[in-house]
């Protein structure tokens, strides 16, 4: 009996310690860097009592019974669970990051999707990786990053605008994809780099929701925003650091230069110019007169954050200054943006956000890029001269038959260059969503850009000793232009889950698009003083006053409809159809409206029941998608006649000046239209450690819109404003193969590891030309040469045209048994190119130039790698282009000019060699533009390396820091290359024309050292 009584008192003892309910309070932070983290889900389970954790990562619950469960849970993050112990009243929770939750959720068009989902050809780049890679512009951030999507540079000089093509060049017209910037169309290039949270680019028909601004691909920009339930955080980061070039041509020093000079002399029968060059020396480098070394460069930006429950903000501003690696603050860049970023929830079915953005900067250029350019003086001046006199004065490159009339002293050009470009804008948008019943959201957005730029450029007087730029008569040139756009967005999208199995999402919209503008260019001479401080044109004197008073306006608008379907059974069957109509001004009354489809499907084949549990493969998509996407970037009222020409007619035996039409209209112009075929897998393995996508696509550009080409039929000479028309003129195609894969791995709490590689293959073909002709030509080589690019059927669009070589020729009996090359310039000799007679009829003329190159790469990749080790953190990413030729340019072919070093591999008698013809003064016809001219130019480039170190939170948190990294890296550290130029990747952005190197601005090599604080 007195056990019974021991026994329930011992029961009822139990009960009530277990009934005993306490409080218990506590932090949640994140795993690694110890950061708080507000808003987390703090809930018991199987319980209705929970609450949130607050600004501080901090949390409190009630009458929680012990042996309880705690479930912490947070987007992109692991759920946790601890259970309650009786001794608990301070808990301190680390939460890990879950990958797989991080990326669940990309943007597409209008709305947002589960990237398991996504059925379209989607990558995108995160925030991580643009701190890794710290871009003086955010389109740097894409090149190596992301599979299809090439970027090339116009010029290395600071400011100096990026191309970018996504999979490939379609058309002979506008090939640049549109950029979103959170659901407004911009500028991706004005953009701070640190306040860019991710990238998507949309390579596809998923593009096709945008219609006609989507068919050279869209990318869209998420930018920095607040979170709810937190407070305020600030973030800093600076780096500074220094510029040099990363590379200088092998040019000949003076002696070899005038040995040279003298076999070249010697060999045209004629006294040659260097009797003794024993004093000669090295004499001038002028790549090193130039090309400056440690030029300055620095950064800071700031970020205010936070938010509460119902409201979210951003603030941020950044300052940039870099100075030039060629003529330093006058080839010099200033950046300053600010942002706001605000976001609230007015009541539980009204949000609205604002997004606003000011860009301010200017940018001082020189000449390059040409004929006459800094780097091309600097490449051809003669190393025999000095860059200044005995007087001090800058030297002058003497204008004879050798030297020409456009080879200056580069350093007196730059002196005498005054150029200055001002730019402001400020863009934003305005958006509301509202939940006008269960399942149904109303959205709207009104998207504005308005920009005002002003530019100056002045020419002294001045004499560089008879030269083409020689300037007898002062001028000043300014420009003002004001460009404006806005667009109107209001779509509906209704989301249902019928029968637990299938879910919907319609999506139904308008978008009204509206650009304008305003221009004025004048011109006036005699500036006072001669003086780059009185070059105004409120000051010029002299008869005229001005020389050229011209100005134009602009009005351009699209009216849109759009709708989309999306439909998937128990998540794995994936469907979506989408359809866009749009109008625009740039076409006739009979051509004005395009309708453009596109459809696309996916299947998760890893949800199969045949997949099994226990699998090595975590996750298998196979996604395909076509649509039909329309374009019209061209300039406005092309169909149509107008009177902006110049004329003279005759009226009572007088001649009067008049007006007459201008570019030659067509009415029947039409859209463009991009047919785009993608088919892809995804793939995860081992625990999603290792991701894996691969795609082949076709993209078709039909009834290209080129504008001012020749027309068979045309003939005679226009009169001043007169032109050919813009015509729907060829088809275009490129279709290849992308591949990439990521593999990520926390090998333990101090060691982690990621490494990614990409590569995609292209073919570049062009289809048709109907413009009565059979191809298009561009571009330029040397001096009064034929055109060296073309756009014709079965080769690819911008391919290299003219003689083939076959060596130099070795003797007499060699030219005796050849086709005469007189038609090219001269008989040959030997020492001579040897050129092909690729028709075989026996006679070498212009109907033996033929495909002799192109500037399409045949294959882009991209490598990188990233570690952490305890507190420290490296990262490297390089990109490759293999298959792409240039055409070495920057050479004036002149007898005396300098050269590069090649040069001293020549011919100088039979056998000597069969690489570079002989030097001579007689006239040859080895300048002729041939394959000699026309290199290899795929490279390896090591465009980023960066090492970082972060202060353990515990020694800066007691000052209100939660966070410190100081990091060292390179930019542009080295390029593997056999291209005799400055930089295999450079373009001038023409789709005919491009790849020809008149001398690049080189991109100059970063070191960099920063800063990152939070507060």
């Amino acid at each position: 009996m007195k056990t019974n009584y021991l026994l329930i008192l011992f029961l009822f003892l139990s009960s009530f310690g277990f009934a005993q309910k306490f409080e218990i309070e506590g932090v949640v932070k994140e795993a690694g860097s110890s950061l708080p983290i507000p808003g987390v889900n703090v809930q018991i389970k199987n319980a209705k009592t929970g609450t949130s954790t607050d600004f501080d990562g901090r949390f409190s619950l009630k009458g929680i019974a012990a042996g309880s469960t705690i479930v912490f849970s947070y987007l992109g993050f692991k759920n946790y669970e601890y259970k309650v112990l009786a001794s608990a009243n301070s808990l301190s929770i680390l939460m890990q990051e879950d990958s797989k939750l991080l990326d669940e959720v990309v943007v597409i068009g209008y709305g947002t999707q589960k990237k398991r989902e996504v059925t379209g050809a989607v990558s995108v780049v995160d925030s991580k990786t643009i701190e890794a890679l710290q871009p003086v512009r955010i389109e740097q951030a894409l090149q190596g990053t992301v599979s299809g999507v090439n970027v090339t540079t116009t010029s290395g000089a600071p400011g100096a605008a990026l191309d970018i093509r996504i999979r490939g060049i379609a058309t002979n017209g506008e090939n640049r994809p549109t950029t979103i910037i959170d659901g407004y169309v911009g500028d991706l290039g004005l953009l701070n780099p640190n306040d860019v949270e991710s990238i998507t680019v949309l390579k596809d028909a998923q593009a096709a929701i945008y219609g006609t601004i989507g068919a050279n691909g869209i990318i869209l920009i998420t930018t920095k925003s607040g979170k709810k339930n937190s407070k305020a955080k600030i973030s800093y980061n600076t780096y500074t650091g220094f510029q040099e070039t990363s590379r200088t041509l092998p040019v000949l020093n003076a002696t070899e230069y005038a040995l040279l000079l003298n076999e070249s002399y010697a060999n045209g029968g004629n006294a040659i110019p260097f009797p003794n060059v024993s004093g000669l020396g090295k004499g001038t480098n002028w790549q090193n007169e130039v090309l400056r070394t440690s030029v300055p460069i620095i950064n800071h930006d700031i970020n205010i954050s936070g938010g509460s429950d119902k409201i979210t903000y951003s603030v941020s501003g950044s300052h940039l200054d870099q100075e030039g690696i060629i003529g330093g603050a006058k080839s010099g860049f200033l950046r300053n943006t600010a942002r706001v970023s605000l976001g609230a929830d007015v009541t539980e079915k009204l949000k609205i956000k604002t997004n606003i953005i000011y860009t301010y900067f200017n940018r001082k250029s020189l000449n390059e890029n040409g004929l006459g350019s800094i780097l091309f003086n600097a490449l051809n001046a003669p190393a025999t001269l000095k860059p200044f006199d005995a007087t001090g004065n800058f030297s002058l490159i003497p204008s004879t038959t050798g030297l020409g009339i456009e080879i200056i002293n580069p350093l007196a050009q730059i002196a005498n260059t005054y150029n200055d470009y001002n730019f402001k804008k400020i863009n934003g948008n305005f958006g509301f969503d509202y939940k006008l019943f269960k399942d149904f959201v109303v959205s709207s957005s009104i998207g504005f850009n308005t920009s005002n730029s002003e530019s100056k450029s002045f020419a002294q007087q001045i004499s560089y000793g008879g030269k083409v730029f020689d300037v007898p008569r002062s001028s000043v040139t300014q420009n003002a232009i004001n460009d404006n756009d806005y667009s109107f967005d209001l779509f509906g999208t209704y989301t249902k889950k019928i029968a637990n199995d299938h879910n919907v999402t319609a999506t139904i919209g308008n978008t009204i698009f509206k650009q304008f503008g305003n221009g004025l260019f004048a011109t006036g001479f005699d500036v006072p003083y001669n003086s780059w401080q009185f070059a105004d044109i409120g000051l010029t004197r002299g008869i005229p006053d001005v020389l050229t008073n011209s100005s134009y306006i602009y009005d351009e608008r699209r009216l849109s409809y759009f709708a989309r379907g999306q439909y998937d059974y128990k998540g794995k069957y994936l469907f979506s159809a989408m359809i866009r109509r749009d109008a625009s001004t740039k076409f006739g009354p009979g051509n004005k409206v395009g309708y453009f489809p596109s459809f696309t499907a996916g299947w998760i084949i890893s949800d199969e029941g045949f997949f099994g549990e226990d699998k090595i493969i975590n996750f298998m998509k196979l996604r395909g998608s076509y649509g039909t996407l329309g374009n019209d970037q061209i300039p406005n009222n092309g169909y149509i006649a107008q009177l902006n020409g110049e004329a003279t007619y005759v009226f009572d035996d007088a001649l009067v000046n008049g007006l007459a039409t201008g570019q030659i209209p067509n009415a029947n112009l039409k859209w463009e239209e991009a047919r785009k075929f993608d088919v892809g897998l995804d793939l995860k393995l081992a625990q999603n450690k290792v991701s894996f996508v691969a795609d082949y696509f076709i993209d078709t550009r039909a009834d290209l819109l080129i504008p001012f080409i020749p027309v068979s039929g045309i003939n005679g000479t226009a009169a001043p404003g007169a032109g050919s028309p813009t015509i729907n003129a060829g088809t275009v195609r490129n279709s290849g193969f992308e591949f990439a894969i990521d593999y990520k791995n926390k090998f333990s709490e101090n060691f982690s590891m990621g490494v990614g590689y990409n590569i995609t293959f292209l073919k570049n073909e062009v289809l048709e030309v109907n413009n009565g002709i059979g191809y298009i030509e561009g571009g330029a080589f040397g001096v009064g040469q034929l055109p060296p690019s073309r756009m014709e059927v079965g080769k690819p669009i911008g391919y290299f045209y003219g003689y083939k070589t076959d060596g130099i020729f070795q003797n007499q009996a060699e030219i005796d048994a050849h086709p005469s090359q007189l038609a090219l310039g001269a008989d040959a000799s030997p020492g001579d190119l040897r050129f092909v007679d690729t028709n075989g009829d026996g006679i070498l003329n212009a109907s033996d130039r033929t495909n002799i190159g192109d500037p399409i790469p045949a294959a882009t990749m991209g490598f990188n790698l990233q570690m952490n080790y305890k507190s420290f953190d490296f990262a490297v990413y390089t990109f490759a282009s293999v298959g792409n030729d240039m055409v070495r340019n920057y050479e004036r072919n002149l007898t005396d000019v300098n050269r590069l070093n090649y040069v001293l591999d020549r011919w100088t008698g039979e056998g000597s060699t069969n690489a570079n013809p002989r030097v001579t003064t007689s006239a040859t016809g080895n300048s002729t533009f041939s394959s000699y001219f026309v290199e290899d130019a795929s490279y390896l480039r090591i465009q980023n390396m960066q090492l970082g170190y972060s202060l353990n939170p515990k020694y800066s948190e007691k000052a209100g820091i939660t966070k410190v990294r100081l990091y060292a890296g390179v930019n542009n550290l080295y390029t593997f290359t056999k291209y005799k130029g400055f930089d295999p990747g450079a373009s001038n952005g023409a789709p005919i024309g491009g790849g020809i190197d008149y001398g690049f601005y080189p991109i100059p090599r970063t070191y960099l050292l920063g800063l990152n604080i939070n507060f």
